[in-house]
């Protein structure tokens, strides 16, 4: 069945500019966050490990309370509080870092204050594409979001450690600050495709933090496409930000090498993204072959030191490459059903419940596979991952209610079923 349906079209400019505006602020976070974490490393690897986890923390706690809030009082209206708040805090971040340094308890409290933010508004920006592009162009949309947001994270580590170095983590956090308030007039400036979807008359009278479950709960095709997600992040997120460097390490690379094979994962995302963007595919299309394609890229992973160095690096970093296409396609197929299949009423709570399902199951995976390759080797925990993703692609192909057989394009869930949620 042929990928394309027909020619792609652009997409709306409202979205290009939010999209724009978001891409900008959010490098500027990154950019501090690398920074925060270069600084708290100065103090010892506890103190940067409790300065990246409170960061962290609030998005376990706030992603439901986020999306219950966007969806009651309007997703935009949440991100220009938000994206506010977090210009305040980047300002007074900066001042303080002149005035005073970087002290630890100044690290925490700023890593803290602005996870917290940034967890809050997570569900509304989730939603956005939803709320500024029609459904029949909301797989392209995602997936030039996608590349830029991977684009950002390959960016931000190299990019923040220049200018920490150069310019000193205050200048870094005035840096951002400037990068916000770019992307909040552009928020401003941007007004959805349509008003506010009215709720549900339950929704007006309160806040509904379980919304979201019950509407999964009568989806059948927004479940089987979280399961997916969830279990698909659980093995594929480890890769790039554990297992690899694990492999570096044992294999005697340098950070030059690791970096190399972990920049060629972030590339193989942004070609699959690059792909998706300019293609109108069918949600449901390669989900299968995309999960056996990483499979087989995190298999050459952990093959690939035993070939001998130099040729071991790229073996490894074509592997990672493999691995990193498989993992775009997969998101690049499963956001437009989660996205798509939610009812407008509902599209916070949906994306936070996407958050959720990807955090949870990461935390578990992440510190299992670390046991796993800390008491055998990093190989055999990537022999585990390729598994365990070569039997999600093989169970994919006939779950019932899965993105792969109920998926057949990417459009709303009738929104009746805020009567019933």
């Amino acid at each position: 069945m042929p990928l394309v349906d027909a020619p792609a079209l652009a997409l709306p400019r409202p979205y290009l500019v939010w999209l724009s505006g978001t891409t900008i602020a959010r490098l500027g976070d990154a950019v501090l966050t690398f920074a925060l974490g270069w600084a708290a490393s100065g103090h010892g690897g506890t103190t940067a490990a409790l300065v990246l986890g409170v960061g962290a923390l609030p998005r376990v706690i706030l992603l439901v309370v986020g999306g219950a809030v966007a969806d009651h009082l309007g997703a935009r209206r949440l991100l220009l509080a938000g994206e506010s708040a977090l210009l305040v805090l980047t300002v007074a971040l900066a001042a303080a870092l002149a005035r005073l340094g970087a002290p630890t308890w100044l690290l925490l409290a700023s890593s803290l204050a602005l996870g917290t933010v940034s967890a809050f508004c997570l569900p509304a920006t989730g939603s956005m594409p939803r709320r500024l592009v029609p459904d029949d162009q909301l797989s392209r949309a995602l997936a030039v979001r996608q590349g830029l947001g991977q684009a950002v994270l390959l960016t931000a580590a190299p990019l923040g450690g220049a200018l920490v170095g150069g310019f000193g983590l205050a200048a870094v956090a005035w840096g951002d600050a400037v990068l916000l308030g770019i992307g909040l007039c552009v928020l401003v400036a941007v007004r959805e495709r349509s008003g506010p979807v009215e709720s549900a008359a339950a929704d007006r009278r309160r806040l509904d933090l379980v919304g979201g479950l019950r509407v999964v709960a009568q989806v059948p095709r927004l479940r089987g496409a979280l399961v997916l997600v969830g279990a698909a992040a659980a093995l594929m997120v480890p890769v790039p930000s554990l297992l690899v460097p694990l492999l570096g390490r044992a294999a005697g690379w340098g950070p030059v090498e690791t970096g190399a094979v972990a920049g060629a994962v972030g590339g193989g995302v942004i070609g699959a993204a690059w792909f998706a963007a300019r293609r109108r595919a069918r949600a449901h299309a390669g989900l299968r072959g995309a999960l056996v394609m990483s499979a087989a890229g995190a298999a050459v992973l952990a093959a690939g030191p035993t070939a001998g160095s130099p040729s071991a690096v790229a073996v490894s970093v074509v592997g990672a490459l493999a691995f990193g296409v498989g993992n775009g396609v997969v998101v690049s197929r499963l956001a437009p059903v989660v996205l798509g299949s939610a009812p407008r009423t509902h599209l916070a709570r949906v994306q936070a419940l996407v958050g959720l399902v990807q955090v949870v199951p990461v935390m578990v995976t992440s510190a299992a596979l670390g046991a796993l390759a800390e008491r055998t080797s990093t190989p055999w925990a990537l022999g585990v991952t390729a598994a365990g993703l070569a039997s999600l692609g093989i169970w994919s192909a006939g779950a019932p209610g899965s993105a792969a057989t109920s998926a057949k394009g990417v459009g709303g869930a009738p929104d009746e079923v805020t009567a019933r949620a």
